[in-house]
């Protein structure tokens, strides 16, 4: 069964049909994202920080990208799949840049790689489209900029940044990105993007204006219930707790002796049995 195409994000587009964008990171979380209906997943370097323990996504490899990437493609069938190119992985130099595209979707099998910044990666976003490499494009709050930002605030918010943005995406668009996120900008200004473009945004924190919108996995399901929390973000489960209360159970059963019973272990034949305490 082959994958959807990029394509079908901005057929979703001229439809007037929104759509959703999950972050996975494995071939568990993969699998139960695709069979809820999802038809975009983003291996996100978001990893570093809600599977790998790091304060932000800088510390994310090109290895460690290529390694969840592998395990989300074998988690799914139809849905695109793309992958974040992670810090230091494309703004070296563009020979080095193609590489590592190369490697998410010829070694780990992405659909597409997803990468950051306006105007100073057009050209190495229309080289990577014109050698066969479909890329989605991100502005706004920019994560792997976060030390320059000083922190997580929102862009765009002055007439000559909400320009730049607009002329950004519009740069984007023109070297051939099939799609962009648009992360932490006013409302209105995402809005406004939107209608100016024919390739799709997708929102994180951009108000519901967008084509589409991305969530973290581990943010709408509440693994971490001690999490700050992100206004941007929306709580769909809370399983942190679950999961505890689950493997609280375990221990406690374990303990007490009452699991496991025989429900849960293999017999043995009593001759084979009696032969062994016979023979020891």
């Amino acid at each position: 069964m082959p994958r959807y195409s990029v394509h079908k994000l901005r057929e979703l587009k001229a439809a007037g049909r929104k759509f959703a964008m999950i972050t996975a990171y494995d071939y568990a979380g993969a699998r139960l994202v695709e069979q809820a209906g999802a038809q975009i997943i983003l291996v996100g370097d978001s990893l570093g920080s809600v599977v790998l323990g790091y304060d932000s996504t800088v510390p994310v490899t090109m290895d460690d990208m290529v390694h969840h990437t592998k395990a989300v493609v074998r988690g799914t069938e139809k849905a695109i799949v793309v992958a974040d190119m992670p810090f230091m992985s494309y703004q070296a130099n563009a020979d080095e840049a193609m590489r590592n595209a190369g490697r998410l979707l010829q070694e780990a099998g992405a659909t597409a790689v997803k990468l950051e910044g306006g105007s100073h990666v057009v050209g190495l976003v229309r080289r990577m489209v014109e050698c066969g490499i479909p890329v989605m494009g991100h502005l706004g709050l920019t994560p792997q900029s976060v030390n320059q930002f000083g922190g997580h605030k929102v862009q765009g918010k002055t007439p000559a940044a909400a320009a730049k943005l607009l002329n950004d995406a519009r740069a984007l668009e023109e070297a051939g990105a099939f799609a962009v996120v648009l992360e932490t900008i006013p409302a209105p200004l995402a809005r406004m993007v939107t209608e100016r473009l024919s390739i799709p945004t997708i929102g994180i924190g951009a108000g519901p204006g967008c084509d589409g919108q991305v969530q973290v996995f581990h943010d709408m399901l509440g693994i971490y219930d001690d999490q700050r929390a992100l206004r941007h973000a929306k709580r769909y489960a809370v399983l942190g707790a679950q999961i505890r209360d689950a493997v609280r159970a375990y221990i406690a059963e374990v303990e007490d002796g009452s699991f496991p019973t025989e429900e849960h272990s293999f017999p043995m034949d009593e001759s084979t049995l009696g032969e062994l305490a016979h023979a020891f």
